[in-house]
C-alpha cells in the first residue's frame, strides 16, 4: 500500500512557496560564475539550491532505497522517505528485478569477481563482454561492436574518436548533452539543425559541400529523443548522408530493447537494421546495468574507436557482473518473453497518455517508454513535481539544462510491470498537480545572489 499523503493546505503552501523565491531563477544564471577563487565562486548556486531544497522543490539527487521497481521507496526532495509509484527510474522492461538477470550477475561474481581490473585495451575484457559484443552485433546486424563503461562515454567517445578539427558535424538541436559536448570537443564546425527537420539537414549538407569537398561530415541524431518521445526519419537521413558523402550516427539509448520487432528499436521499426553507418546506445535504460556500445560494419572504424575513444581506452571496462547482467537482459529482451514485456510497456504508455489527454493534460511525442508531460515555466514544473512527491508519485521534473528555458516538463518513465491501477492513479494525480501548478500564485523574484567577499590577502 502507498503511504498516506503528507497533509497540507495547497492554497497556503503554494502562496508561501511563491513568496519564498524558490520558484524564481534557473540554472543558466549560475553556469559561468565569476571570480578568481574557483572554490568559493559557486556559493550563489549552493544558496539557491538550498533555498529550493528548504521549500521542497529540489527534486534532484534523491535516494532510491531498494530496487528500481514500480513501487519504490524514495528519500530526498526535503521530504522523509516514502513509498510510492515510481516513474523516475529507467527500467523499461522491468528486467532489473528479473530472476534470470540476478542469477547471471551472481554467477559472474562467483566466476570472475566484481572488477574488470583494467581498460578494455589492457586486459579488462572477459568472456562475458565478448559474448555481449557478439549479441549486440547480431541484434543490430552490425559486425563490429565496441563496449564502453557508460552510455555517455560511448556517445562522447565515438564522436571525438572519429571526427577531426577540420571535419563537420550536423546535429539535431535536441540531441543529448553527451552528443552535443562530443561534437563541440571534436570540431568548431558544428551546425545545428531544427529538430527532426530533414529539409534543414539537406540545406546544411549542401552548404558544407559547396565550400568543402574534402572534409568529413557526421550527421548526429537519436532513435528516440528522451525529452520529447519522438523519432527522426532514419531512411531519409541515411539517404541524405549518401547523397552528400556524410556519415550517419544514431543514438538508440532509449529505444533499443524497449520497442520494435525483436527489441530492435526505432532502427528496426523503420527497416534500417544493418543500414545505418554507426549505431550507439546505452544499456542503462532497458538492460539493467550501466554501460554503452558503438556498432558499425567496418573493422577499421572499430580499431579507430579502440585506440582513440578516450572513455574506452582510458576507463576501466565493464565489470564482468555488468556484462553478464546486460547479456542476460538482452537475451530476454529478444525472446518471446521480451515481446510480451514490450506489449505490456506499450499498453501502459497508450493508457497513460489517453487518461492524461482526457484530463486536458498535454503529453509530448508518441507512445514509448517515455511520457513527457508539458508544464512550460520552471515555476510550474517545480510546483507540479513537489505536489506529486507529496502524493508519493515520483517523476522527474525537467528544466534547463535538460530542456530549453521555458520548456519545462515532467518526464514519466514507464516500466512493463506498472499495473493498470498504478497507471490510473498516477494519471489522476498528475492531472491534478499540473492543474494546480498552472493556477499557482505568481512566483516572487529570486533573492539577490550572495557574492562571497574575497578572503584576506587573496585579492
Amino acid at each position: 500500500m502507498l503511504n498516506e499523503s503528507i497533509p497540507f493546505d495547497p492554497s497556503q503552501d503554494l502562496a508561501a512557496l511563491a513568496a519564498s523565491g524558490a520558484l524564481g531563477g534557473n540554472v543558466a544564471l549560475f553556469a559561468q560564475p565569476r571570480g578568481a577563487d574557483l572554490m568559493r565562486r559557486a556559493a550563489p548556486l549552493e544558496q539557491w539550491c538550498a533555498l529550493r531544497m528548504r521549500h521542497g522543490v529540489w527534486p534532484y539527487a534523491r535516494t532510491l532505497e531498494g530496487p528500481p521497481e514500480p513501487l519504490a521507496t524514495v528519500a530526498g526532495d526535503g521530504l522523509p522517505a516514502a513509498r510510492g509509484i515510481n516513474f523516475a527510474s529507467q527500467d523499461y522492461l522491468s528486467l532489473s528485478s528479473h530472476p534470470a538477470v540476478h542469477e547471471a550477475a551472481l554467477q559472474a561474481l562467483g566466476e570472475c569477481g566484481p572488477h574488470s581490473a583494467g581498460s578494455a585495451v589492457l586486459l579488462g575484457n572477459t568472456r562475458h563482454s565478448g559474448a555481449l559484443e557478439r549479441a549486440v552485433g547480431e541484434l543490430l546486424h552490425c559486425a563490429q561492436v565496441v563496449l564502453f563503461p557508460t552510455g555517455w562515454g560511448a556517445a562522447f567517445g565515438a564522436i571525438t574518436a572519429l571526427v577531426h578539427a577540420g571535419d563537420h558535424i550536423v546535429i539535431d538541436q535536441l540531441a543529448h548533452a553527451s552528443l552535443r559536448q562530443g561534437a563541440l570537443a571534436a570540431t568548431r564546425n558544428v551546425s545545428v539543425h531544427r529538430h527532426l527537420d530533414c529539409d534543414h539537414v539537406r540545406e546544411l549538407l549542401a552548404g558544407i559541400r559547396a565550400v568543402d569537398r574534402a572534409g568529413a561530415i557526421m550527421v548526429v541524431t537519436e532513435g528516440l529523443f528522451s525529452m520529447d518521445a519522438d523519432s527522426p526519419d532514419l531512411p531519409l537521413l541515411q539517404h541524405l548522408c549518401r547523397e552528400y558523402g556524410a556519415t550517419l550516427l544514431v543514438d538508440v539509448a532509449h529505444d533499443l530493447g524497449a520497442i520494435g520487432p525483436g527489441g530492435a528499436g526505432v532502427v528496426g521499426v523503420q527497416g534500417m537494421l544493418g543500414k545505418i553507418d554507426i549505431v550507439l546506445g546505452a544499456f542503462s535504460k532497458t538492460f539493467a546495468s550501466n554501460g554503452g556500445f558503438v556498432a558499425c560494419a567496418q573493422p577499421s572504424v572499430r580499431r579507430q574507436l579502440q585506440m582513440f575513444a578516450g572513455p574506452h581506452m582510458f576507463s576501466n571496462a565493464l565489470s564482468p557482473i555488468q556484462a553478464a547482467t546486460v547479456l542476460a537482459s538482452l537475451r530476454i529482451a529478444t525472446s518471446a518473453e521480451g515481446e510480451g514485456l514490450r506489449a505490456d510497456l506499450l499498453r501502459n504508455a497508450v493508457e497513460l497518455r489517453a487518461l492524461l489527454a482526457d484530463e486536458g493534460v498535454r503529453c509530448i511525442g508518441g507512445p514509448s517508454p517515455i511520457v513527457p508531460v508539458w508544464t512550460g515555466t520552471e515555476a510550474a514544473t517545480r510546483i507540479a513535481g513537489m505536489l506529486l512527491s507529496r502524493e508519493q508519485v515520483f517523476v522527474n521534473p525537467v528544466e534547463f539544462p535538460g530542456v530549453p528555458l521555458g520548456a519545462g516538463r515532467l518526464r514519466l518513465q514507464l516500466m512493463a510491470q506498472h499495473s493498470p491501477a498504478q497507471i490510473r492513479r498516477a494519471a489522476q494525480l498528475v492531472a491534478a498537480a499540473v492543474g494546480r501548478a498552472r493556477t499557482a500564485p505568481r512566483p516572487a523574484p529570486r533573492p539577490a545572489p550572495f557574492h562571497p567577499a574575497p578572503e584576506s590577502g587573496r585579492g
